[in-house]
């Protein structure tokens, strides 16, 4: 008891008390501006997450095709560990053959994604969707990655926040990260569902820029240039093991140092900074199977190695005093480095770069490639279309290009190279106005920021500091500062508030933005440009049938275009699919469907052969194939009735086959509207299998008479029965095949 009253003494208190007081003394201050700058950027961040909720509305599932291996394959190492993908050859899809995974395959987003997973896995963070009627909804790893992109798009605004930052001071950080936020392209691709390699690519290239523009500072001490350098390299590592356009930061990169050379701004921390960075970006994709030691050799790669003995030689000669000995070492180094080009010309050392980014150099070059020229994103981007996805800040793009050649910095001097060249390659290439995206938008915050500074200023000035200010500030007046914001706000308002022309001829009030962001996923409306009320399940319906109704050794034959959608949902065998790296074997299929019945049924006997050799017991059993049309029967060219056009190109590449579009029929006008172009099917093109599969389900989804077509080899056993949809019917069939 003695130490009880001790301890409650009236000492002790007052002890007690001045010990909590001096603890309280340490707590974190902070400025209310700084509180103010902090709460705006959790604002732009919570807005960025949230916009891209909307596609909800539909359901809550995977968005395009790609994404559907990607879970696949995320799927795959929560299962199996982080490294089964390096030795999985999937025999679900390429029947026969399979796919090997590895040499086919990025691994960056699945590892990202699995990463996240299993942490909040640990952590007890339930993965619970809203009700879907999707078979892969009772899987956690699948309600994780359809949220994933949404938090990617976060984390980037985030970064994006930090170079803008660098680039302007905080004012220009925010804007970009807001404009980054609301921007329709990026939303477009970060969406809830869209989980693909861009999810975590536009992350990995500002994340590179922002260590790799920070690495070449001259104000830092060779230490931490060496460590940004060494974080710069992570990244751009992470981005070559993550995706394909991890050509264009480097082509930049490239691009950029020349330009830094051209105008006399070597230093040893560049060549630092050069070598780090791609000392260990190249490191590690070198070690990841899909792009390997020969990835080395590819022209933009071995552009990188050029410019490392172009810095090297810079470095020498920076130490050689005598003009006449400078000469002959720069001499003797042009003719070794072009000896060395013609040498590795010659032996074929130098690889060609892969025909999709020959076509974003050369959008001449697609012409010869009409399966890469059949995908939707990979033609020319409309100059309508960036504008309706920058709005009025196209305007703004330019003056953020003029303040940057004001003030050339090597930051400056990267934007410009940024956005010029990323405009050069949206335009050549829909899918680009991603890489498009961030440059613009950065461009488009400095310009802001640069054009307000000035009225800002004159506000936040007492009338007393005005008088003994520049002219420019004594002539313009508050009223003048303030009505000039308030018209810069209105031109934003036109652009993320008030409703776009498009929305409007659909009826709808909602803000630009928004619009853009409420666009449900693919699968969501059967793949038809439609928003309906309630989500379109006719391929939904179709690929549950498919996967509790075929047996498990099924193989379904469709164009590739569904490959991924029936290998994941269905969880049937394909024989091809999106990745469309087997040209040949897509050029079959293009060729099955535009061939009669006796011709398609021995394709599919070959291939069956070719499976019975490779040690498989099954067949080619099924053919799923889907067409739209309206209530009266009309085709509306949004499934196989248009699609059969790249049929006949693709097949056409196959040897020994000529075939052209026009030997199926012709185009003739409707007799009820003078602009619309019928196609009209002649004696052959009826004879097709394509022509045949349509015209039946059709039929029979219409309650119309089938005798006008019949078959010999196929049966119908499944088709959609979805309503229909902004004047839509969406129809997918499925035909089991009969062997003679």
């Amino acid at each position: 008891m003695s130490r009880i009253r001790e301890a409650l003494s009236r000492e002790k208190i007052i002890e007690t008390l001045k010990n909590i007081r001096k603890i309280g003394a340490l707590r974190v201050k902070i400025s209310h501006a700084h509180l103010f700058h902090i709460s705006i950027l959790a604002l732009v961040l919570l807005l960025a997450f949230t916009i891209r909720l909307l596609p909800m509305r539909w359901g809550y599932y995977l968005s395009e095709f790609d994404p559907y291996y990607q879970y696949r394959l995320t799927k795959d190492m929560v299962q199996n560990g982080f490294l089964h993908w390096t030795t999985w050859q999937d025999t679900m899809s390429w029947w026969p053959w399979g796919r090997n995974v590895p040499r086919t395959s990025f691994p960056g987003l699945a590892l990202t994604a699995a990463t996240f997973y299993t942490v909040l896995n640990a952590l007890g963070i339930p993965m619970a969707p809203a009700y879907t009627p999707d078979p892969l909804a009772s899987d956690p790893v699948f309600n994780f990655v359809v949220l994933f992109p949404a938090i990617m798009a976060t984390l980037t605004c985030l970064v994006i926040y930090f170079v803008g930052k660098d680039i302007g001071g905080k004012e220009t950080g925010l804007f970009a990260a807001l404009f980054l936020a609301l921007s329709a392209s990026y939303i477009g691709r970060t969406s809830i569902g869209f989980f693909d390699d861009e999810t975590v690519g536009i992350f990995g290239i500002l994340l590179f820029i922002l260590f790799f523009l920070r690495s070449i500072e001259e104000d830092k001490t060779m230490r931490s240039s060496a460590l940004y350098a060494a974080a710069a390299g992570l990244s751009l590592g992470y981005l070559f093991i993550s995706w394909g356009a991890s050509r264009y930061p480097v082509g930049l990169s490239l691009l950029f140092v020349g330009v830094l050379l051209l105008l006399r701004r070597y230093s040893p921390r560049l060549l630092l900074s050069y070598s780090v960075t791609f000392g260990l970006s190249l490191f590690i994709a070198a070690n990841i199977p899909y792009l390997g030691f020969s990835f080395l050799t590819e022209t933009t790669n071995l552009a990188v190695f050029g410019v490392f003995v172009i810095l090297c030689a810079f470095e020498i000669s920076r130490h050689i005093k005598a003009t006449r000995m400078k000469t002959i070492f720069a001499l003797s180094f042009l003719g070794v480095s072009i000896s060395s080009f013609l040498a590795l010309s010659w032996f074929g050392y130098i690889r060609r770069l892969e025909t999709k980014f020959m076509s974003v150099l050369n959008p001449f070059e697609r012409v010869l490639y009409p399966l890469t020229e059949s995908v939707q994103e990979h033609r020319p981007a409309a100059w309508g279309s960036i504008y309706y996805d920058l709005g009025v800040g196209i305007f703004f793009v330019p003056a953020g290009l003029f303040f940057a050649v004001q003030k050339p910095t090597n930051r400056n001097i990267f934007l410009i190279l940024f956005g010029l060249t990323s405009i050069y390659f949206a335009s050549s290439m829909v899918r680009l106005t991603l890489i498009l995206a961030p440059a613009l938008c950065l461009l488009w915050a400095l310009a802001l920021t640069r054009i307000l500074r000035p009225f800002v200023t004159v506000l936040l000035e007492t009338p007393t500091a005005l008088r003994r200010k520049m002219r420019f500030e004594a002539h313009v007046g508050r009223e003048f500062s303030g009505a000039f914001l308030i018209l810069i706000f209105l031109l934003l308002t036109f652009t993320f508030v008030l409703p776009s022309r498009e929305s409007q001829m659909r009826g709808g009030s909602l803000p630009r933005v928004f619009d853009q962001a409420y666009v449900p996923t693919t699968i969501a409306t059967s793949g038809v440009p439609v928003r309906p009320d309630s989500p379109v399940l006719d391929w939904e319906d179709a690929l549950t049938w498919m996967r509790y109704n075929l047996p498990s050794t099924a193989v379904v034959a469709s164009w590739w275009d569904y490959g991924y959608w029936i290998t994941a949902v269905a969880n049937k065998t394909t024989l091809a699919d999106n990745a469309t790296f087997n040209w040949t074997q897509i050029q079959k299929i293009g060729l099955l469907f535009m061939s009669n019945e006796t011709q398609a049924i021995q394709i599919l006997q070959d291939l069956n052969k070719d499976a019975h050799q490779l040690g498989w017991r099954n067949n080619v059993s099924h053919v799923a194939i889907f067409t739209t049309f309206d209530s009266n029967g009309r085709d509306l060219n949004y499934g196989e009735e248009s699609k059969w056009r790249w049929m006949t190109k693709i097949a056409d590449g196959l040897p020994g086959v000529n075939i052209k579009e026009e030997d199926f029929g012709y185009v003739d006008l409707d007799q009820n509207s003078a602009t619309y172009r019928q196609w009209v099917w002649n004696a052959r093109g009826k004879s097709t299998v394509i022509y045949k599969l349509m015209t039946y389900a059709k039929n029979t989804r219409l309650g119309q008479a089938t005798v006008e077509v019949s078959f010999e080899y196929f049966k119908l056993v499944y088709y959609s029965k979805g309503p229909t949809a902004g004047g839509i019917n969406a129809l997918v069939a499925v035909y089991e095949v009969v062997y003679p």
